[in-house]
Formats: C-alpha cells, structure tokens, sequence
C-alpha cells in the first residue's frame, strides 16, 4: 500500500499510513470538487470486499469438503495459503479488490488481505485487521516516491468451533512476511474503515502516477469521507492538488497533517517542495531546516546521484552510489538492475549478472520480473560467445 513525499522534482507518496488521534469528522471543508471531473469508475465501497460468483463456488463447491474436514477457519487457510491450490503471487503492480485479487490470483499484502477477509467473513469467522511496523521501504513510480506500509490479518475460530478458546492456535495471522521477521515488528489492531481507507488511498496513488487526476482526486476523497483520520489519504490528496496547481488547497491539506503529526517528514518535504514552487524561499528553507533535523538523507539520495552519476558517464561513482543505496534498501529491483547496467559498462560482466539475477528475485511484479529475466538472459548470452 502507498504514502507521498517530494524530493528534488518529486513529489513523495505514503501507502499506507495509520491515524494517531482521536476520530473525526470527515474534511468536507478540505474537498475541490468543483476542479475535478467524475471519475472514469464508480467507486463503490460496497465491492471491496463483495465476494464474486466465482469466490462463493469457491467455498460451496471446490473446498467445501476442507472446510468440513478441517473446520471453517483451518480448512480455509490450508485451501488459500497452505496447499497453494490458487497459486497466488505476491504482486505490487496494482490495488485490486477482493473478487479482483481471487481472479487474478495474485494482489499486494493489502489485496491479498482483503480477500482472506472478504472469505473469512462469509464463513462467519471472526478476524482482526493489523497494521505492521516494518522497515521504512520506499519505491518509486515515475516521479513519484511511495513509502510502503504493511498489513495483516489475524482469523480466529468461531466460538460455535471445536477447541476455539483452548486450542494454542486458535488465532493465525496471515502474512507474507517470514514468522522470524513477523517477531521483530510491532503490530496495532485498525478497523475496516482503515483498510478501506487504505484501498481507496492505494487506488488514488495509482491513479496520480498514471496521470489521472480525476480519478486520483475520487479515490483520495472516498479515502477521506471513508476513513478521516487515515494521515496518508491526505497527503495524496495533497498532492493531487498540487498537480492540479490548486497550490493554497495544497497548502491547506499539508497544514492540517502537520497540525496533528508535526514530525511527519512525508508531509514536510512535500510542503517544502511546495512553497519552492511558490518561490517563498524563506518559509521553504525554514521547513527544509526542520526536515533536516528529523532525517539525515532524503529517500533514494543515493540512487539520484548514481543515475546523475550514469549520465555523466561517471560509472565508477555510479556503481559506489548505487551500492551504498542497495545497502539503505537491499531489495530494490531497480537498483540492481542500474548497478548491473554500470558493472556492465566498466566490463565487470560477472557483477553485471549477480545483480540482475537479485533484481529478478526482487522484483514484484510479473512485468518487471520479465523484463529483468530478458536483460539477465542478454549478460548470460554475452558471456557463452
């Protein structure tokens, strides 16, 4: 899922992100609707987590008898994630729904949850939304930058089922992460008007890096109406005025966060990057200033001045810059992919293909892991000739 922060000429995302105060009432007052077209879709909150023809036939018919042998909650599980009858892949590409994800076999964490959810919930199994605090992991979409969050959820027995309040395990997390990873992190339980918010926020992002700007602005401000206290929808929404150059609206928007989070330094650089624009250059310094004191290096410092370093023809620096960023976010595809580019380019074949074959094993989506693959292949014919 996806959060905004600017950087140089970018503006910086945050997927997703979690409310630290008390509820509140939607930011009607924040909305534009009057600079924005419909969306190109109905946003229907409804079908979230509608459960398709296919995903009821599913349960009626193709795991029905686990569901009886092992019980609603276990047989569940073993049918999605443990057999892997489905053969669902992890896939970042796009936020899908959960009759979406079930047809697709393949989601995010937050699609994959809202499936396992959407199911769950069919068979009348009680379940808990989490919110993972991982790593600090930040992907780029064109000149966006997403600082990616993390979900899960926790299914319990019924209480109707056999061994639900003695059984040691009669709550189970799904996650993607490994168990051992899953030990060091802390987790706080969020509601389905999160999640919700999460999706809608994840779509809005999506959207914007596409250039959709009316459909970026209607997912953002369901996020909003949905879930107000989600921090990371309002930020999107930021930057989609700032996009749309509703510059004071923008303004608004960043200043509300910071009224709540004054250390959110996702909304600090995009606000800084925002009054640069506006050449207030004084306020901008001063915000820059505060930044400064909360983060050493903006996200991917490194890796702008290793493609900085690229088209200069400077590969030596590319290749230092580029692996000091691998070392800050070892699992960034297109790092490797542009140090094998600047091995390749010194003659350093042998390094060129190490870092392609962890650029495909990082990737997280097909199209990426394909295009990859095809490089990978291209360094493996060069050196058999």
């Amino acid at each position: 899922m996806k959060m905004l922060m600017l950087l140089l000429l970018v503006w910086l995302l945050a997927l997703p992100g979690c409310a630290t105060w008390s509820p509140s009432k939607p930011p009607v007052d924040l909305l534009a609707d009057a600079s924005f077209g419909p969306p190109s879709q109905t946003i229907d909150a409804d079908a979230v987590f509608a459960l398709s023809d296919a995903m009821e036939r599913y349960l009626r018919v193709d795991i029905a008898a686990e569901l009886r042998r092992s019980g609603p909650r276990d047989g569940l599980i073993k049918a999605l994630y443990n057999k892997g009858e489905l053969r669902l892949d992890y896939d970042t590409a796009l936020t899908r729904n959960a009759a979406e994800a079930f047809e697709a076999r393949s989601g995010n964490c937050l699609s994959l949850v809202i499936m396992t959810a959407a199911f769950a919930k069919r068979l009348g199994l009680p379940l808990t939304y989490q919110a993972v605090s991982t790593d600090e992991v930040w992907t780029r979409s064109g000149d966006l930058y997403l600082a990616n969050g993390h979900v899960n959820v926790t299914l319990a027995r019924r209480l109707t089922d056999r061994g639900s309040l003695t059984d040691a395990n009669a709550l189970v997390t799904i996650d993607f992460l490994p168990q051992q990873a899953l030990e060091r992190q802390r987790a706080h339980v969020i509601d389905e008007a999160t999640v919700l918010g999460m999706y809608m926020n994840n779509r809005a992002a999506e959207a914007l890096a596409q250039g959709r700007l009316d459909d970026a602005y209607g997912w953002a401000r369901e996020a909003l109406l949905r879930s107000p206290d989600f921090m990371s929808a309002y930020n999107t929404l930021g930057v989609i005025y700032g996009r749309r150059g509703l510059l004071p609206q923008a303004q608004a928007v960043f200043d509300r966060v910071l009224a709540r989070q004054p250390d959110n330094t996702v909304v600090l650089a995009n606000l800084t990057r925002l009054l640069e624009q506006q050449g207030r250059g004084a306020e901008a310094a001063s915000y820059a200033a505060r930044l400064g004191r909360l983060e050493s290096a903006p996200p991917f410092h490194h890796y702008q001045l290793g493609r900085q370093a690229m088209q200069r023809g400077d590969h030596a620096a590319a290749r230092r810059h580029l692996a000091r960023q691998i070392e800050l976010t070892p699992y960034d595809p297109e790092c490797h992919f542009w140090l094998a580019v600047a091995d390749y380019a010194v003659g350093d074949v042998a390094a060129a293909r190490q870092h392609l074959t962890q650029a495909v094993q990082t990737s997280t989506t097909r199209h990426d892991h394909d295009l990859y693959a095809a490089k990978l292949d291209l360094i493996r014919a060069v050196r058999s000739e």
